[in-house]
């Protein structure tokens, strides 16, 4: 112990002596400031007490300061702050020893900190202690350990060398991103410094939105509506477009506040609630309808300029090109603004507003100025009967309600701008409900104020003339009339004032004309700066969830607000090449229908999300209904096609295409969408109602529970029983771990991680198999937990597939006995067995490099001698040396030459994977079974791999009764509905083998127990030790038997030596009666030197039915 650090933390870790029994314990620090530290007691009764240090001794480390406790309690807090420090709440001490409830204990007391998703940017991720670190031995735990050196490094500035320091260098775990809380505690630090930018609720999203939302539809369409519709059915149409938006900020609020908000506004939101197949391509068309919105609104402020222009005779050359002219150099100046950073942009957006604000109250005092030089174009103020004569619609020019409609409604989109920057929020989770809401409401309420006020104010039609007076000749019943003007020359055409004529009439009536266009250049460049600041932002936020390839390249940020340049710069060349066509009349209704697409399946989340009715499913926003937003999801839909049928068949075709091509990909994100919690309703909704059902011959699966071990060490047995059984069939690849029954609760842990490992293994190879491991002592105990455990209601395996047992006779012969006994459980619990014998053998794991590496990593991966897989069978027999050991799965380490022997045994592994080619499946149905021998080859044959097969059958018969036996087989084929190349029927079946009965004699000479040679009394103790010896007697029973496998093996290699496969009736024996060894020594004998051989053997009920 004098080599030890003074430290009592270091006398623990690094004194072995210290520690006895495997226990410590941590006494509660003094509490008074003594200036030395209290020294290390003498173990006492086989455990040693440790005295932890006083404040004034060593102190905390320089980046933990305290909390005073208010409430003064007696616990102790410690978390990261997300800034480099950690706080420590103690009431009654500045020490920093771990107390819960004035307990010595690493138990946590429930901290936020726990449940953050990854690790904060600035500190150590935080975790509550695992329960291994609570419930497992003391001498396992190494996390406390890890956490006092972490305190004394950073006190000391002890070199612990890379290996030692127990958390990486970033503050990351496992290459793990930061949560978005831990980004916006270190967001609000860098903030407090002057760094990054937030926004609140008022300027992040009711600005943007009412900016958005009041375009120009405002000022130069409004009065066309109106004149058209009238004022009844406009109120009509502002409230349904305004229904439509409101259900959608009711359903954006529900998913906003359902957990926190990252950027990427509408494509975060459904992405997270429906999946990346919705969120992906809903995000990229978004995205590009945003892209394209700034040229479309660069375009309506270039066209209002080049009339301008056109007014005095000063354009540059012609109108379309001053229309590119003045768009190319407006949308430069808002890429200028964008780049900037979102402080400039929202000082641009204030600016904006002001103009707007005072453009509308101009306006609205205007129709409280009636001006006598006015009212020849229409404008006479407030007055009763132009309210009553507008009030109802009177459509021209093949207009309809509808038609009008899908005018009026991209005026109201734009309810997802303040959205659209949600990771520039200050807390997304109140700004966009509040802000969002009041906006439809303060816009809505305008459009109506705006639509009363022209109706009530403005005629439809007006010549502009003074001298068009009413005289006493004329018969005149509108209410210009009434108020001194004919206008009834109009109904002629040719006017150009009015509501139906001018579309300026906004400006005739404010009380300062230009102050309305500045208004229209607010509206324009307004909405046209928040769809430049949006398109990246949402572009950016899909790029970095890498669902689609090649794009990540935009998904890299700049500056302290991780401005994505490289998607403003795409935005802008998007942009600039719309305004240059200087059309958009064919592109605008598509990006209407993007918006509603988005709108829809918005709407959709929050239903697919409430019929999920998943746990996780707890928005705080409450004022929201599933049937209400399923109800807007549909109207959205509606209103898609009544703007532009086409555009709406354009844009669903392209969600379609782009949905199906993120479900093909299968990115591999996992964000607890609401489809996976539907999908997991509606599994177990079928698996209960399936149990209500009785099994049906006709519905009859094969539902393997195929033993593979490793689900890549066996290849062959894995894509053979994957062929008859993908997507007809329930297949679970089984491995048993064989360990001690002491060890296998300590590697629990790591079994977990193989679970893991191994099921997305299989998915990415797109093999549809389940992987279930478990411990167990030997082979058969393993197979039975299996066999009894494996399934779920109806989905329960019936059919038990295994390799063959290779080199079997070099081996111990128990490991024989616990083989066979596995055979004879699976039919104990009435299953059928499968057994799959390649001449090469099946089990590749010793081969290193084949396969995706499935273990952990090098790091901790064990030494070869550790862990050994037993090549010599086809069944996964696991042996763990030390409770150390860990996984032995297949590693992709350097490779070496291969042998000759391995070549053979690589190749032969792969050949169910490649197609077949044309060949044969002979089918050797000598015995009854109940169909399964047959139904396997016409599942195989039903696959493409091995269509270009044909089915042969062989059958036992009578010499004296071939043709007869044929015609008896080919009438059951065909009422089976089985096609077949042909029918043979073998009539020397039983005859004595022509040869290899010396072999056999061979094979079985080692496993004899010659009984005849030695007493009885020792003979019997000899079989009662090694049950699988052979007696004599047994062997004169089944003489005949034991012919017969080797006849059999002569016939198939006389017939069926050239067959892509064998199926084969695997031979049965009476349990108790043959030994294991016999019965082994007749497998062996039956399927030597053949090619690929399937012994099958069905649990005898029927698997097949002519039935209809």
């Amino acid at each position: 112990t004098s080599q030890c650090v003074t430290s009592s933390v270091f006398l623990f870790m690094y004194c072995p002596s210290l520690r006895t029994g495997g226990r410590f314990q941590v006494d509660v620090v003094s509490e008074s400031a003594a200036p030395t530290p209290a020294p290390v007691q003498a173990p006492a009764e086989g455990r040693f007490r440790m005295v932890g240090f006083t404040d004034s001794d060593i102190g905390p480390p320089p980046d933990v300061f305290h909390e005073p406790d208010t409430a003064k309690s007696d616990s102790v807090s410690l978390h990261s702050t997300g800034t480099g420090q950690t706080h420590i709440s103690d009431s009654h001490s500045n020490t920093y020893y771990m107390r819960t409830f004035g307990h010595n204990t690493i138990d946590a007391v429930p901290n936020i900190e726990f449940y953050r998703q990854t690790a904060a940017p600035l500190a150590e991720k935080m975790t509550r202690p695992s329960l291994s670190e609570l419930h497992d031995e003391l001498d396992k735990v190494t996390t406390l350990k890890h956490f006092l050196i972490y305190l004394i490094y950073t006190q000391n500035k002890i070199t612990l060398g890379p290996r030692r320091h127990p958390w990486p260098e970033d503050g990351l775990v496992n290459g793990e991103e930061p949560s978005a809380a831990e980004e916006a505690r270190a967001l609000a630090a860098k903030e407090a410094k002057g760094g990054t930018v937030k926004f609140g609720w008022v300027k992040g999203v009711l600005i943007r939105c009412m900016l958005n939302i009041w375009g120009v539809m405002l000022f130069i369409r409004m009065s066309w509506i109106v004149g058209q519709a009238g004022i009844g059915l406009t109120i009509a149409i502002i409230l349904m477009a305004t229904l439509v938006t409101t259900i959608t900020g009711l359903s954006t609020s529900a998913i906003a506040t359902n957990g926190f908000v990252r950027g990427g506004g509408a494509y975060y939101l459904i992405s997270r609630s429906l999946g990346p197949e919705f969120g992906g391509s809903i995000g990229l068309i978004f995205a590009f309808a945003n892209a394209v919105a700034v040229a479309m609104y660069v375009v309506g402020f270039a066209e209002t300029v080049v009339e301008m222009l056109s007014d005095v005779d000063a354009l540059m050359t012609d109108e379309l090109n001053d229309i590119r002219i003045v768009g190319t150099l407006t949308v430069i100046l808002l890429l200028g603004i964008s780049v900037a950073g979102m402080e400039w942009e929202a000082k641009a957006q204030i600016v904006l507003l002001i103009i707007l604000l005072g453009a509308i109250a101009n306006y609205f005092i205007g129709t409280f100025m009636p001006v006598e030089s006015k009212e020849p174009k229409g404008f006479f103020g407030y007055h009763t009967a132009i309210f009553l004569e507008n009030l109802g619609p009177d459509f021209r020019e093949e207009e309809t309600f509808f038609s009008v409609f899908a005018i009026f409604f991209p005026a109201a989109t734009g309810i997802l701008a303040g959205a659209n920057i949600s990771g520039d929020l200050t807390d997304p989770q109140v700004a966009i409900p509040k802000g969002t809401l009041l906006a439809i409401l303060i816009t809505g309420l305008t459009y109506v104020g705006v639509a009363i006020s022209t109706g009530a104010c403005i005629v439809r039609d007006a010549t502009g003339d003074h001298n068009d007076t009413v005289s006493d000749t004329v018969n005149c019943t509108d209410a210009a009339c009434t108020l001194g003007y004919d206008f009834s020359i109009c109904k002629e055409g040719g006017c150009q004032f009015g509501l139906m004529n001018d579309f300026q009439v906004m400006s005739l009536v404010s009380g300062f004309g230009p102050l309305i266009t500045a208004g229209i250049f607010s509206a324009t460049l307004s909405s046209a700066l928040a769809s430049l600041v949006s398109a990246p932002k949402v572009f950016q936020a899909l790029c970095k969830d890498n669902i689609y390839p090649g794009l990540g390249v935009f998904a890299k940020g700049y500056g302290k607000n991780n401005e994505p340049l490289r998607g403003y710069v795409l935005t802008f060349c998007i942009g600039l090449a719309f305004i240059l066509i200087a059309e958009l009349n064919i592109i605008a209704p598509i990006i209407s229908n993007f918006f509603l697409a988005s709108y829809a399946l918005i709407n959709f989340s929050v239903f697919h999300a409430s019929l999920a009715n998943s746990p996780g499913w707890r928005p705080s926003f409450k004022y929201y209904n599933m049937w209400v937003s399923l109800a807007g999801a549909i109207l959205c839909c509606v209103v898609m096609f009544v703007i532009n049928w086409w555009a709406a068949l354009v844009t669903l075709l392209i969600v379609l295409a782009l949905y199906i091509y993120v479900s093909y990909k299968k990115p591999d994100v996992n964000w607890g969408s609401s489809t996976q919690a539907l999908m997991y309703n509606q599994a177990l909704t079928h698996c209960l109602n399936l149990t209500g059902v009785e099994d049906h011959v006709k519905n009859f699966r094969p539902q393997c529970l195929v033993l593979t071990g490793y689900p890549n060490s066996r290849p062959a047995l894995l894509h053979l029983v994957h062929s008859f059984t993908k997507n007809i069939g329930l297949m679970v690849c089984g491995h048993i771990k064989t360990v001690r029954p002491d060890e296998q609760i300590a590697l629990c842990q790591e079994n977990f991680s193989d679970h893991a490992r191994c099921q997305r293994w299989l998915n990415e190879k797109r093999i549809k198999a389940f992987y279930t491991p478990v411990f167990s002592d030997n082979l058969r105990h393993g197979s039975q937990f299996l066999l009894q455990s494996v399934g779920l209601g109806r989905l329960k395996p019936n059919t038990l597939v295994m390799g063959f047992k290779k080199n079997w006779s070099d081996g111990d012969m128990r490991d024989v006995e616990i083989y066979i006994n596995t055979i004879h459980d699976a039919f104990d619990l009435q299953f059928g067995v499968v057994i799959l014998r390649l001449q090469e053998g099946l089990d590749i794991s010793h081969i290193h490099g084949q396969g995706l590496s499935l273990s952990v990593s090098p790091s901790v991966r064990p030494p070869a001698e550790s862990c050994i897989e037993d090549a010599r069978e086809g069944t996964p027999f696991l042996k763990h040396h030390s409770a150390s050991s860990t996984s032995c799965l297949l590693s992709a380490e350097t490779k070496s030459p291969l042998s000759l022997t391995d070549q053979r045994l690589l190749e032969s592994s792969q050949q169910f994977r490649k197609k077949q080619g044309k060949g044969t499946i002979d089918v050797w149905w000598l015995f009854d079974d109940g169909g399964l021998t047959l139904l396997i080859p016409y599942l195989l044959t039903n696959r493409s791999k091995w269509g270009d097969c044909r089915i042969r059958v062989f059958i036992g018969g009578k010499i004296n009764r071939i043709d007869h036996d044929r015609r008896v087989m080919a009438t059951l084929l065909s009422r089976f509905r089985i096609d077949f190349s042909d029918i043979n029927v073998l009539g020397d079946i039983n005859t004595k083998p022509k040869k290899h009965k010396y072999h056999f004699k061979e094979l079985i000479e080692p496993y004899r127990l010659k009984e005849d040679d030695m007493e009885q009394e020792a003979a019997e103790r000899l079989k009662a030790s090694e049950p699988w010896r052979i007696t004599d007697n047994e062997l004169e029973l089944y003489r005949a038997k034991t012919n017969r496998q080797i006849r059999l093996n002569e016939l198939m290699k006389e017939h069926s030596s050239s067959a892509k496969l064998i199926v084969m009736s695997m031979p049965l024996a009476r349990k108790g009666t043959v030994s294991s060894a016999l019965y082994m020594c007749w497998l062996e004998t039956l399927s030597q030197d053949l090619p690929p051989l399937l012994l099958v053997r069905g649990n005898h009920q029927s698997v097949l039915t002519f039935y209809s």
